[in-house]
């Protein structure tokens, strides 16, 4: 498939970047580059043998019709790195997107591949930190929802690119607990090896229809699938993929220092135009009509009896990706939208689901 990166990309101006001495410059391609009776035969009683009679073969059982996948699934690898066998990649670039005063810290990062790793938009790789547990076992992996379209950052084929948050947090005994994936990839300097395992998944595969109603909903490092999507879409031009359907990101953070390629997002709307709408709800400093805090469900609901037209057609597809409160937000809005049209919204949403319409990955 051969596919190249348009050249207008955003500009963006990272809180801080580490970039690999004497590589190559990425910044023409990233941030800054912006799936019968017995005996009868034929209606004639059969004569009865003196014989032993024949046994008759039994009937083959019919064949299951193949389903065929409203995703983009054909060849898609999986699995084909695993935890004793991972494959080495190295730390090329590692860039903060939070500003100063976001409450934590979020990294964008691109590991080389060198083609070894061939995953599609959607799906999740696996990264074991280096060192050993307290019983000198090495780290297990821990699963992270690629950020990158599948030919990549770098529009070569050679790369994957993570959206990481950096887990601290204070126990119940008062210590400071740091998350052991997260730090590692949070901390890693370009040229540093990196053990990666999958690729994995295929719930978050894009829809094969160009013309498809493509719904995102996401929270914090659930952004991570959407800007691949959204890079396929419009900033890269495919021979066999053109989008021309309407593709509606959500996307929730509590600050606006949170605010997740945010310029990327403000450029697509530029390019995408009438393709691509932009909706962000910063719980902490926004609020609606009610005075209620900007959740992402809270901004959804300013969009509900569109939304919920939307759901009643056969070429929508949702995806949601982040954390696990908001699908009963999402419900909650609704349960009584579809009442009013005599569904009930959960039996609709398992239809929905059924159909490979309905896609989630919450944590």
């Amino acid at each position: 498939m051969a596919a190249q990166l348009t050249a207008a990309l955003p500009s963006y101006s990272p809180a801080t970047t580490k970039a690999a001495a004497g590589g190559s410059s990425p910044s023409s391609h990233f941030l800054a580059y912006p799936s019968r009776p017995r005996n009868v035969r034929n209606g004639v009683r059969a004569q009865v043998s003196t014989t032993e009679p024949t046994a008759e073969p039994a009937p083959a059982a019919p064949a299951k019709p193949v389903k065929i996948s409203k995703k983009q699934d054909e060849g898609v690898v999986t699995n084909k790195y695993r935890p004793k066998e991972p494959y080495v990649g190295r730390c090329l670039l590692n860039t903060r997107l939070t500003g100063d005063n976001a409450p934590g810290e979020t990294w964008h990062m691109v590991f080389s591949t060198e083609g070894e790793v061939p995953y599609r938009e959607g799906q999740s790789i696996g990264v074991i930190a280096d060192g050993e547990d307290k019983n000198g076992k090495p780290h297990k992996l821990r699963l992270y929802s690629i950020a990158s379209s599948a030919i990549g950052d770098f529009g070569d084929s050679k790369t994957v690119s993570l959206c990481v948050k950096r887990l601290v947090y204070t126990n119940d005994a008062g210590e400071v607990v740091k998350g052991v994936c997260s730090n590692f990839l949070c901390d890693l300097k370009p040229g540093s090896e990196v053990k990666i395992t999958g690729p994995v998944g295929k719930e978050m595969l894009m829809p094969k229809d160009p013309n498809a109603t493509i719904i995102m909903l996401a929270t914090g490092t659930g952004i991570a699938p959407f800007r691949s999507f959204l890079w396929k879409m419009f900033f890269e031009e495919h021979e066999d993929y053109k989008f021309n359907g309407l593709a509606w990101l959500f996307l929730g953070v509590p600050t606006s220092d949170t605010l997740l390629y945010k310029e990327e997002f403000e450029k697509m709307v530029e390019i995408g135009g009438e393709n691509f709408r932009l909706d962000f709800a910063v719980s902490r400093e926004q609020t609606n009509a009610a005075g209620e805090k900007m959740y992402i469900q809270t901004r959804m609901a300013e969009y509900k009896e569109e939304l919920w037209e939307m759901l009643k057609k056969d070429n929508t597809y949702v995806y949601m990706c982040g954390l696990k409160g908001m699908e009963k937000g999402i419900d909650d809005i609704m349960v009584d939208l579809a009442a009013k049209d005599g569904i009930d919204w959960i039996d609709y949403k398992k239809q929905l689901k059924k159909a490979e319409q309905w896609n989630v990955e919450v944590y």
